[in-house]
């Protein structure tokens, strides 16, 4: 059942998800607040599908795509076609009314595969959260609302120029398919860093005082966890978290879907992440052992999930879990390239399980991906190999520019993805590079390796990279009183 899907959610569910399939849902979806998060790409090209520009710039408008999603939903009527409609009449067709229209149909899949003993949480921010509600309301029915989540996570970055309180919550709405049903809820409670020590208090005629023991001495109980209420008190990730930190822009800390997947699922059960991102929400689920189904319209957020899932769990892509709508074989990969040059890029650099590097708008100096491995384990220093991809035509200037950029970034070995085959000058070049030595012998340090090479199982030359160690704070289930294993 571990599937990732590249492609356009809405596609993907009502392609290859069936019905009452699915026991947790959670979304992220993009938030209609009107910020760029475009950090990744270079340029957009307008030819590509408005929903895949929509998952970097965060921000919509009332275009040809935002009118037939609202006609779709109209057209069949009912409850939600009338809060469509209503909606349309309160903010005319606006970039709010984009993002509603977007969500929409989305929303009624995910419903149509959540099994009746399912939920759903809603992650959102302030910009949209109450018009969400309202959807959440016409697709799952008010009736099945449980709970509005606050997530504060203690914001300090504050912009004190504007004329507000400083925002430091997010809202997660959560749901269920059917509350009539015996839908899956673990109480949960947190245990506390330390035991607390709290005064034993009892009454005396209607009046609460100290209670003390036979002696006379005020007595004390130690309080070790508390009942996790619907104010969740966890920290954002920090930029020095090297545990969990993907430099995706709206990454979530792995603490707050913690809670979410143990309180909504037990170990084997079915988790969907329709915007998945960078992947915390499945990451967590695996290391859950839960079952797990992605969807994301981009080649980057796919390629950091399995740079995430290798490098943190040693789980790898084709054994422990399926990637759907990938290339397979050469002429997929040379329409990818022809349809969209980043996006080949993205996906290139997820064949090695490698994270691409930030870029801003300017050039990106011969640096596409990066690796990082620690020879002496936690604790050591890390060691950097960089990647550049090529899906034209590559020549001997292309290494030498690589061994520029593995001197400037201070790498140990650099990494040449081509499409096109090599030529006998470029080995050449390469073979001209000082090798990198390691406990685990020496490695050549310049590689030069083709999509095709890749397809059929060949890897870079490097030492071996080990899951990291990364933990995450311990809950138990309050029903049961016993604390719950996160990993083995």
């Amino acid at each position: 059942m571990n599937n990732l899907f590249y492609g356009d959610n809405l596609d993907v569910l009502r392609r290859h998800v069936t019905d009452n399939s699915v026991d947790l849902i959670y979304l992220d979806p993009p938030f209609q607040s009107g910020r760029d998060y475009n950090i990744l790409f270079e340029e957009h090209d307008g030819s590509r599908a408005a929903a895949q520009i929509k998952a970097f710039e965060d921000t919509w408008e009332w275009d040809t795509v935002a009118t037939l999603s609202f006609d779709e939903v109209v057209s069949k009527g009912g409850v939600i076609g009338d809060t469509l409609e209503a909606f349309r009449t309160m903010f005319g067709e606006t970039p709010m009314l984009a993002y509603i229209s977007m969500m929409a149909p989305r929303l009624i899949e995910l419903r149509r595969v959540l099994k009746p003993t399912g939920s759903i949480y809603l992650h959102c921010d302030v910009t949209a959260s109450a018009h969400l509600r309202l959807l959440m309301d016409a697709v799952f029915g008010a009736k099945n609302f449980r709970n509005e989540i606050t997530w504060y996570y203690y914001n300090k970055m504050h912009d004190y120029r504007k004329k507000m309180f400083a925002r430091s919550t997010d809202t997660i709405l959560f749901y269920v398919k059917d509350k009539e049903t015996a839908f899956t809820f673990h109480q949960l409670k947190e245990l506390r860093p330390e035991p607390v020590r709290q005064l034993m208090r009892k009454k005396v005629n209607g009046v609460a005082v100290n209670a003390r023991d036979e002696n006379g001495n005020i007595m004390y109980q130690e309080k070790v966890d508390r009942t996790i209420d619907n104010v969740w008190r966890l920290p954002m990730l920090q930029p020095a978290d090297r545990t969990q930190r993907m430099g995706y822009p709206t990454q979530k800390p792995e603490s707050v879907l913690q809670r979410i997947i143990m309180a909504s699922t037990n170990e084997g059960d079915v988790v969907l992440d329709p915007f998945c991102g960078c992947g915390t929400a499945v990451a967590v689920a695996q290391k859950l052992k839960r079952q797990l189904i992605g969807i994301d319209i981009t080649h980057l957020a796919v390629g950091l999930i399995k740079s995430r899932f290798l490098q943190t769990q040693g789980v790898k892509a084709g054994i422990d879990y399926k990637v759907v709508g990938e290339p397979t074989d050469l002429a997929g990969a040379r329409t990818l390239a022809g349809e969209d040059t980043h996006q080949f890029e993205h996906w290139a650099l997820g064949l090695v399980g490698a994270r691409a590097s930030a870029k801003g708008k300017g050039k990106d100096k011969g640096v596409d991906g990066v690796l990082t491995f620690q020879e002496g384990g936690p604790g050591s220093p890390h060691q950097k190999i960089i990647i550049s991809v090529k899906s034209g035509h590559v020549n001997s200037a292309i290494i030498r520019d690589l061994r520029g950029a593995v001197d400037r970034e201070k790498a140990v070995i650099g990494v040449l993805i081509t499409l096109e085959p090599s030529t006998k000058d470029m080995r050449t070049e390469a073979a001209t590079a000082k090798l990198y030595t390691s406990p685990w012998g020496k490695h050549p340090g310049l590689q030069i390796l083709t999509i095709d090479q890749l397809l059929s199982g060949h890897k870079i030359d490097m030492p071996p990279i080990k899951p990291g160690g990364n933990t995450l704070p311990t809950l138990t289930r309050a029903d049961s009183g016993e604390q719950s294993s996160l990993f083995d």
